[in-house]
């Protein structure tokens, strides 16, 4: 006959091999929802022990799961029945020996007792503990945990089919069809949010985290946003002569030029300086049409990366953007598409502004053809709802008239007052933030009065 003390004692073994049972099942079900796909794929990569059996079970999800599910529910269905009356059968001795002698009130002190303490076993032990291990190091606890999984997942396998099967259908009833996916593939909203996240903890260096961030925005973006503005093009026009040419390329200092007849609106081709190497500015029988690289037209409307994928495939780093009418309305280059990923490229021919420069707390200066999202990232304001890409085009839409030097717009936390005009654009704006400026001007309208309101 089995001594009383020894079956105690082997009640609690079971007991406490029941809460480890436990912890276990908790820990794969978390490590299995938290670890990726694509660190499981790495693991196997690496030749990891037990990676494969990591991936057969990540392949099949919802199965695994549910055996986690059933092994936690069997363990502590276990504990409950065999581990309170092992903890109270060694209490009661303890509570006889200092004196209580009633049996309703022995039995009672040592369930609350014994009940506390498997209580405490199962959260600490069984649940807690292995489920932050899982969450902080899913890859590692998957390892450890795919061979006894995998093991527990075939033996049962017929129940688990079962409840699979009464899962589905119950879950079809509520409208949920499908295998469940590994992982859900993260938005651009979410990927950003990671990058921000990865970025504050020190993963991501500050250029690493701009540079990432510009080639979502690259995709986005066309090629009208980006372009050079007709007015602001530089043209070949071939009914000067040669040498008029060449003086103009010593000023302005470009690599390729436009050959039209008379405007943009008569197109002839391209010309590139390293065809005029050799030819004296007095050479008058020079005819640039002998050098004239073919016109490439693009749509304002294409996004900037097939712009790139343009440039690629033609070898032309230099293309017309058209609007819907056929008009050419501007150019654009492999430069001005590749600085909307890595930031301004200026050669030491370029002697451009910066787009934005404080000129003193709470003052800027700003270039009437930035782009307003730059304006409204760097002044942290809101320039409205008005469908136009730089800032100049959404002051005249505010002011519904052309500009002039002098005018003072009132805007949602800044006035701005125009400083520059060439070819009815404004072409430099000082923005004057009214937390530091005190401007009150008229809420009725957007135009304050100024002296040039009536021109």
């Amino acid at each position: 006959m089995i001594p009383p003390w020894l079956t105690d004692s082997l009640k609690i073994l079971l007991a406490i091999f029941l809460v480890l049972l436990n912890g276990f099942f908790v820990a794969a079900e978390f490590a299995l929802v938290k670890v990726r796909l694509s660190q499981i794929e790495q693991l196997v990569v690496d030749r990891r022990t037990f990676a494969k059996t990591a991936q057969w079970l990540a392949a099949r999800l919802d199965a695994s799961l549910s055996a986690c599910q059933l092994g936690i529910t069997m363990a502590s269905l276990a504990l409950g029945w065999v581990g309170e009356p092992a903890f109270a059968h060694l209490i009661e001795p303890l509570l006889r020996a200092v004196g209580v002698t009633s049996d309703a009130i022995i039995h009672g002190i040592a369930f609350v007792i014994a009940f506390s303490m498997i209580t405490a076993l199962h959260l600490v032990i069984g649940e807690q503990a292995p489920k932050i291990f899982a969450i902080r190091r899913p890859e590692t606890m998957i390892l450890w945990c795919a061979a006894p999984l995998r093991f527990f997942y075939v033996i049962l396998y017929p129940f688990l089919a079962v409840l699979n099967v009464t899962t589905s259908f119950l879950l079809r009833l509520v409208g949920l069809t499908g295998a469940t996916e590994h992982e859900t593939p993260h938005t651009e909203d979410e990927i950003r949010a990671l990058l921000a996240y990865a970025h504050t903890h020190g993963h991501l260096s500050r250029s690493e985290h701009r540079l990432l961030n510009a080639v979502f925005e690259f995709d986005d973006m066309i090629c009208r946003r980006v372009m050079v503005p007709r007015g602001e093009v530089e043209f070949f026009d071939v009914n000067t002569t040669f040498a008029e040419c060449l003086e103009q390329a010593k000023r302005t200092k470009h690599t390729r030029y436009p050959l039209c007849d008379g405007s943009l609106d008569k197109v002839l081709g391209v010309i590139h300086l390293k065809d005029l190497l050799g030819f004296a500015a007095e050479a008058d029988d020079v005819n640039l049409r002998q050098f004239i690289r073919p016109a490439r037209k693009v749509p304002e409307s294409m996004p900037i990366s097939k712009v790139l994928r343009h440039f690629q495939a033609t070898h032309q780093l230099l293309a017309f953007v058209v609007d819907e009418y056929g008009t050419t309305i501007g150019i654009v280059t492999l430069e001005n598409v590749l600085e909307k990923i890595v930031g301004p490229v200026e050669d030491e021919f370029d002697a451009e502004e910066p787009s934005i420069s404080e000129e003193a707390p709470g003052r800027f200066i700003v270039a009437g053809s930035t782009l307003v999202e730059e304006v409204e990232r760097a002044l942290k304001l809101e320039l409205g709802d008005e469908d136009m890409d730089t800032v100049a085009g959404v002051l005249m839409a505010l002011a519904q008239r052309m500009p002039v030097v002098g005018d003072k717009i009132r805007l949602n936390g800044a006035v701005a007052e125009i400083l520059d005009v060439q070819d009815d654009r404004a072409t430099r704006i000082q923005f004057t933030l009214e937390s530091a400026s005190g401007t009150d001007l008229p809420a009725e309208s957007p135009l304050a009065d100024s002296s040039d309101a009536d021109q």
